[in-house]
């Protein structure tokens, strides 16, 4: 078996096609939605959930931060393979699906938009697009990451590898992404980045007045 996570803050527009789209792809997979927004998400997941009861749910009254639904997804999953998606379906379930075959010696999986035979659809907006090559340059220096693309909303793991480094995990927005490919790299897990099929989705959690206490948050984390 394996697990999935779906960090839920107020996704009420969406959720119900990320979900029946996952639950068609992974039948049978556990798939566990960590809501801690106002909106009706929970109860649309939970409706759900009746009908597949491999669709679980966590809810938290207080918010978490991308990070800190991600961690508590972490410690629920009990898969062998564990794997984290965003709720707007830039990565589409069947390709999320190909992650998860990967080879043996291989302990991780990362989506990534910059790769030769990578395929965008649909482009971020040029500001966006701009933030996110300085912030990868700023991840390659700070961080000795070779990673062409650490914030791609798709990755997939080994279990084992998760759990190695669980309770180290600090950050709780969206720089989550970076200290868990910096801990499993020190670690000396092997990750490798998957070619994805892209596109910008509307209605994205993250804007660029958050990059400010990203940066913050990972530096803090590099020099404790």
């Amino acid at each position: 078996m394996n697990s999935i996570i779906i960090p839920a803050y107020n996704e009420e527009s969406r959720i119900t096609a990320v979900l029946l789209h996952l639950s068609e792809e992974f039948p049978g997979q556990e798939i566990i939605v960590v809501c801690d927004g106002v909106d009706g998400t929970k109860d649309i997941v939970e409706n759900l959930s009746i009908k597949n009861p491999n669709i679980q749910i966590l809810n938290f009254k207080e918010k978490l931060g991308k990070g800190g639904a991600i961690i508590e997804g972490f410690r629920a999953a009990n898969g062998e393979k564990i794997g984290f998606i965003d709720a707007d379906e830039s990565v589409n379930a069947d390709e999320f699906k190909l992650m998860f075959d990967f080879d043996a010696e291989i302990d991780g999986v990362i989506a990534s938009r910059r790769l030769k035979t990578s395929k965008i659809l649909v482009k971020q907006p040029i500001k966006r697009r701009i933030a996110s090559k300085c912030f990868n340059i700023f991840v390659r220096i700070l961080f000795g990451l070779p990673f062409k693309d650490t914030q791609c909303g798709a990755k997939v793991f080994k279990r084992e590898a998760i759990l190695d480094i669980i309770n180290d995990l600090e950050t709780g927005g969206f720089e989550i992404d970076v200290e868990i490919l910096w801990r499993l790299k020190n670690n000396g897990y092997i990750i490798i980045e998957y070619p994805i099929t892209w596109k910008h989705s509307e209605g994205s959690k993250f804007n660029l007045n958050q990059s400010t206490s990203m940066l913050t948050s990972l530096l803090k984390m590099r020099f404790k």
